[in-house]
């Protein structure tokens, strides 16, 4: 056993050095694999972030909402006749969800200023011009339970009825507007109407990048009064009395309008309903796109880095033919050749992979620094392009190690 060990250490030692005499050329040979599992490390980091930072944003504002807009999330190609003849969904779609759904708790509803973007909002000299403009309802704190009031209070049911001139502020705008003052009972100016300020809402940070806390909410029926907004724009979003009881209460929200946009026996929804698990699926198709985008790329740099690796490596047999009959005619076996040339392959595609990693990790440190978008290196990517790379290297190292193996001594030794 330490004659066998003894031998392939030798061996290694000598792998090793053949490749250190030819650096620039070993480099460029790994390229490709180089490439491949940078790809690999770099866009499974930033996909891993974003998954973490998706599934966290969701666990944090609950398991039980039901999602109800006119359109699909995720529109991929022109709308069909059906979804552009739609009737909007409408505030008073929200209350009778409430009222007629038994294992409904309660219905939160907003909509956006339109077109869907910032309107200025101002107090005397302090101003934003990126705060968002958002129509609300009462059960805002019911349903989302992270938008809960930091100061003051949040708009009432009676507010909403009589589509009241007051608001609620995120904490950036409120911290923008009143970096030194108590918001609560100031009036500020949202585009040329003026609001006053009942409460501010707890912080909710960043998602992607974009804040959740640059807005002022008012009640949706004063948006709706004093403001253009997009009518196909309105969202619905309920919870159940129970977590247990989500999918009979979907199913009776469902079946509520279903009456009230008398949809035909048989016929599909003329909205869409949406619950964590649907949205968890959707953002699984979404990477699962990405992912095999990644693979591709990747799979094509180690393709190249691989045919590359061959071809070296049997110049490499052609320039050592005469070394190879000197190790044949002093006692060396065909297996002894063979793991020389496989173990050359290998070490010389694990570099490839180990440079790779190392440059995947710097991609994911940079796009993590410069960018909005999370990053986070997972231990199965590195393990994954580590063995990748080194199988490359055993299989596209074969034939030139074979063909050492086999080389005649007799032959070998006359090449000049």
């Amino acid at each position: 056993m330490s004659l066998r060990l003894q031998i392939f250490r030798e061996v290694f030692r000598m792998a090793v050095d053949s490749l250190r005499s030819h650096k620039l050329r070993s480099f460029l040979t790994v390229l490709g694999i180089v490439i491949g599992v940078m790809t690999v490390i770099g866009m499974v980091s930033v996909i891993q972030g974003l998954n973490k930072s998706f599934l966290g944003e969701l666990r944090s504002v609950g398991s039980d909402m039901i999602i109800i807009q006119k359109y699909e999330a995720v529109q991929v190609g022109q709308r069909t006749e059906e979804e552009r003849t739609r009737k909007d969904l409408t505030f008073d779609d929200a209350k009778a969800i409430e009222e007629d759904a038994p294992l409904v708790r309660a219905v939160a509803v907003n909509i956006y200023v339109s077109p869907f973007e910032a309107t200025e909002v101002k107090y005397l000299g302090a101003k934003s011009d990126t705060a968002l403009v958002l129509g609300m309802n009462e059960k805002w704190p019911a349903v989302m339970s992270l938008y809960l009031p930091r100061l003051g209070r949040f708009i009432t049911e009676a507010e909403v009825a009589r589509s009241a001139r007051v608001c609620v502020l995120g904490s950036e705008l409120a911290d923008a507007l009143f970096p030194a003052t108590n918001p609560v009972g100031k009036e500020i100016r949202v585009g040329a109407e003026a609001f006053t300020v009942v409460g501010v809402l707890n912080k909710r940070g960043q998602m992607f990048g974009q804040s959740r806390d640059n807005f002022v909410g008012l009640p949706i029926t004063a948006l709706m009064k004093y403001f253009g907004y997009e009518k196909d724009g309105l969202e619905i979003i309920a919870v159940p009395r129970r977590s247990e009881d989500l999918r009979e209460a979907v199913e009776q929200v469902r079946g509520v309008l279903r009456q009230r946009r008398k949809v035909p026996f048989g016929k599909p929804d003329d909205f869409t309903i949406m619950t964590q698990d649907s949205m968890i699926d959707l953002y699984n198709q979404l990477t699962g796109a990405a992912y095999l985008v990644m693979v591709v790329i990747s799979s094509i740099g180690l393709l190249v880095g691989g045919i590359g690796v061959m071809n070296i490596m049997l110049v490499s047999v052609k320039e050592r033919t005469r070394e190879i009959g000197i190790r044949k005619a002093i006692g060396a076996r065909s297996g002894d050749i063979l793991r020389q040339f496989l173990i050359e392959a290998v070490f010389l595609t694990g570099a490839g992979g180990l440079l790779g990693v190392l440059a995947g990790f710097g991609i994911a440190l940079v796009v993590k620094a410069a960018t909005p978008l999370p990053a986070a290196v997972s231990w199965w990517s590195v393990v994954l392009g580590l063995g990748v790379s080194a199988a490359i290297g055993l299989f596209f190292g074969l034939v030139p190690a074979r063909k050492a193996a086999r080389m005649d001594p007799i032959v070998s030794l006359r090449y000049e």
